[in-house]
């Protein structure tokens, strides 16, 4: 078999219509945003816990310290109609057709939703049926760096001559697993990333990877089964998982491990292609927290300037981060054929994952997504 590469040649995001600025809690719930720092997201995940010290997270953390929001702006949030499937259909075909191409024509198509719309069998089946397709669809899951994973996986299918086109798709609706009345609803949001994966010549797309286990934040959060305190207008009282994040150390998990789980995937990364740190024309990260991309950049040594975070537009939207980020540089045009593009994803109580892209001249972009 002749030897070929793999790459990206089409990128889509998706978001509801709806916006949830920071005046929401101002105007709802106001004793929440008087008494913040008795709240799960500061306390938990976006403080200082007062043992500042003078590593890269803590100096790009600390101008958000005097930011009731951490600097999250807007979020994209669901209707009560909508479901996850729904963004996942629109990104699909939106992705298709950036590409010009009918879904009939994809491959496989790869599915992680977090979390998906029904327990037991998971959205792929029930996206591609919607679309009258017959084609190979799996779910898979690494929490927030599952497109890193799923990139690595994807790629590796492309080379080895399994498939010659794979559409990779995940969201985010954590909208609907969070209460409004609870601090960590500032930094979540909704959206689903697409990802088209084919064939490319040799040395262009994607040309290594590196991830590694995060057992380490094992417990950071729980996901359990709760009844609505409220009765709908039918006195019915529905159960719906809702996200909890108690544990106190979250915060000094993230940033005590995040340095070195982002130093042994990109320089593993880049090890395994050849390239130092220095041949990186951009670096494109997941941003869970507003500061990250410029935390990256210092642990890293890169020039801030070749990073990008939508972390003010979006908030937190997991395993779309990472997609969304890469489609606001291409878009943006800060990222041209030819550039050394790394790729970096993190997930609590999953993985983290680095890659490294050789961008191509003729990779399809979706629509902007229109602000709300």
């Amino acid at each position: 078999m002749t030897s070929t590469g793999a790459g990206i040649s089409a990128i889509a995001l998706e978001f509801p219509t709806h916006v949830r600025r920071n005046d929401f809690w101002e105007r709802n719930h106001p004793e929440l945003v008087a008494n913040k720092d008795n709240g799960t997201y500061l306390r938990v995940v976006a403080s200082s816990d007062g043992t500042e010290t003078d590593n890269a997270f803590d100096i790009e953390r600390r101008p958000y310290l005097s930011d009731t929001f951490r600097g999250a702006r807007e979020r994209r949030v669901i209707a009560a109609e909508e479901t996850a499937i729904d963004l996942e259909q629109r990104a699909l075909q939106g992705l298709c057709r950036a590409r010009g191409i009918d879904p009939a024509e994809l491959d496989a198509v790869m599915v992680h939703s977090w979390l998906p719309d029904t327990l037991g069998p998971q959205n792929a089946a029930h996206l591609t049926a919607r679309l009258g397709l017959r084609v190979p669809a799996w779910n898979f899951e690494s929490a927030c760096n599952s497109v890193m994973v799923g990139l690595q996986t994807a790629a590796a299918l492309v080379r080895a001559g399994d498939y010659e086109r794979i559409a990779l798709i995940t969201s985010i609706t954590s909208s609907r697993n969070v209460d409004p009345s609870s601090t960590l609803s500032w930094f979540l949001g909704d959206g689903c990333g697409a990802l088209l994966i084919e064939r490319c010549p040799t040395g262009r797309g994607i040309i290594s990877s590196k991830v590694i286990g995060t057992q380490e934040t094992c417990g950071v959060a729980e996901f359990l089964m709760e009844v609505d305190e409220m009765e709908d207008d039918d006195h019915i009282r529905t159960p719906r998982i809702r996200m909890r994040m108690e544990n106190t150390a979250a915060g000094r998990i993230m940033r005590d491990s995040a340095e070195q789980q982002l130093t042994t995937c990109v320089r593993g990364a880049l090890d395994k292609a050849g390239y130092t740190i220095d041949d990186v024309d951009f670096l494109v990260v997941n941003t869970p927290v507003a500061w990250f991309a410029a935390f990256c950049a210092r642990a890293l040594g890169v020039d801030p300037e070749k990073t990008v975070s939508t972390f003010g537009t979006y908030a937190n939207i997991g395993p779309v981060l990472t997609t969304a980020n890469l489609f606001e540089a291409a878009s943006t045009g800060r990222i041209k054929a030819g550039d050394v593009v790394v790729l970096f994803g993190i997930g609590s109580v999953s993985t983290a994952g680095a890659a490294v892209v050789v961008w191509g001249d003729d990779v399809a972009l979706g629509p902007h997504p229109v602000s709300g």
